[in-house]
């Protein structure tokens, strides 16, 4: 505003300006300052336009304070806090005092929230619809039966932070008096571990897992069904003749030990049939490693209509990625009777079956295990050692070495201890 000229009023500190336009009522709008001395300093605030009014709090507190009185009382309390050296000593100080006290309060009421919040309403609104993106349907469907069937009925209603480990021994508890598997236990438990790691994450939380104060069963839940050759052929043949695309990735499996997830991924640029290598690019393990082609998979791939190479090479009927393998497989194994009759799940042959075989194969044809731990692209030897159980044969006969070389070490020494001449006389 141009030419600002102040006006007293009839209160000592206490004055005021004219709007040039803006009116209030019938008057001007008034802008009013407060004015004070304390030893020798003057001191000078503005406090705010007549027809900004008196701020609610103070109005609730003082229904009929005016205007006027309220800078009067501000003038009163600066003074005084300048006099004294406590309180805010200015508007501005106490705007700032007002705000950082309001932020305290809305990081107390947050927090408030964040302690309430329910281990299964955190499931149902974060975590399981963050969990769904980019998972196998298989995937994201286990994960709500471990929620609705076990965790939901004992912790479900508890907020994150008081899930202790008690809460998880009657989880185990349940499960186990249900006749589940070990092994169930160890998923619902890596479900649970999963969901809290999310919400420490998120701030909601803090400190390890309770799983980790819970016992565990070992579980030994190593695949000991391998296809026999004829039994190879027979699956073989019969996806042959129904579906192309899961005829060819069971091939691909047992022939040379892929993952299925390392299958649906592969792409054209990843083949090489001049040297029948295949480039196995971000596996399980997370080193990328070179499969090698029989002659049967290098003919399958020059059979194939070759495209882009950044192009799947396989994928549905309509083009879409696959994301195991072709629900045939499992029709077709079911026709042919493979699992007729089995109850364990690790006599059952499922996708994976094919990779074991590979293994298994490979084992009993002699292959030693650090060989085949690269050809299957294990991180750690103890996890390509589990398939050595599976071909008896090779470790008896390798106990039988043993045995034929301490047979004849010990007719060495029998020789020897023959051979020697006593002396009887002294």
């Amino acid at each position: 505003m141009k030419n600002i000229q102040w006006k007293k009023t009839a209160q000592k500190g206490l004055r005021y300006y004219e709007h040039e336009t803006r009116r209030h009522g019938k008057k001007r709008d008034r802008y009013y300052s407060i004015r004070f001395k304390v030893a020798g300093r003057d001191y000078t605030y503005g406090v705010g336009w007549l027809s900004d009014g008196i701020p609610e709090a103070v109005r609730k507190a003082e229904p009929g304070l005016g205007f006027e009185d309220y800078c009067l009382k501000l003038l009163r309390q600066y003074k005084g806090n300048v006099k004294t050296g406590t309180g805010p000593k200015s508007p501005k100080q106490k705007r700032a005092i007002a705000e950082a006290r309001e932020a305290a309060e809305r990081e107390a009421r947050a927090q408030a929230e964040a302690d309430n919040v329910t281990f299964g309403y955190y499931f149902e609104n974060v975590y399981y619809p963050t969990f769904q993106v980019g998972r196998k349907i298989s995937a994201t469907r286990k994960a709500k039966e471990h929620f609705k069937n076990w965790l939901e009925p004992v912790i479900g209603q508890i907020p994150l932070k008081d899930v202790k480990p008690f809460a998880l021994e009657k989880v185990k508890k349940n499960l186990l008096d249900a006749g589940r598997a070990p092994r169930t236990l160890q998923y619902v438990m890596a479900t649970f571990r999963q969901i809290w790691n999310m919400a420490r994450r998120d701030g909601l939380i803090t400190g390890d897992t309770p799983t980790r104060s819970i016992k565990k069963p070992k579980v030994d839940n190593r695949r000991v069904r391998f296809l026999s050759h004829k039994e190879a052929d027979l699956l073989l043949s019969a996806l042959q003749g129904k579906d192309t695309t899961a005829y060819n990735m069971a091939l691909l499996s047992l022939h040379t030990g892929l993952r299925m997830g390392e299958i649906v991924n592969l792409k054209w640029c990843h083949i090489d049939t001049e040297r029948g290598i295949i480039r196995v690019m971000n596996p399980k393990g997370g080193v990328g490693r070179a499969a090698f082609m029989t002659e049967r998979v290098k003919a399958m791939f020059e059979g194939l209509t070759q495209g882009e190479p950044e192009g799947l090479i396989f994928t549905s009927a309509t083009g879409k990625p696959l994301k195991e393998m072709p629900r045939i497989f499992f029709e077709v194994v079911a026709d042919l009777k493979f699992n007729e009759g089995i109850t364990d799940a690790r006599q059952k042959v499922v996708a994976h079956t094919l990779r074991h075989t590979f293994a298994s194969w490979h084992v009993t044809a002699g292959t030693d295990i650090y060989t085949l731990k690269e050809l299957l692209g294990h991180s750690v030897i103890a996890m390509t050692e589990r398939y050595s159980h599976l071909a008896p044969a090779t470790l008896q006969n390798a106990t039988k070495t043993l045995e034929r070389a301490i047979e004849s070490a010990e007719q060495e020494k029998g020789k020897e201890q023959s051979g020697q001449v006593v002396n009887f006389l002294k």
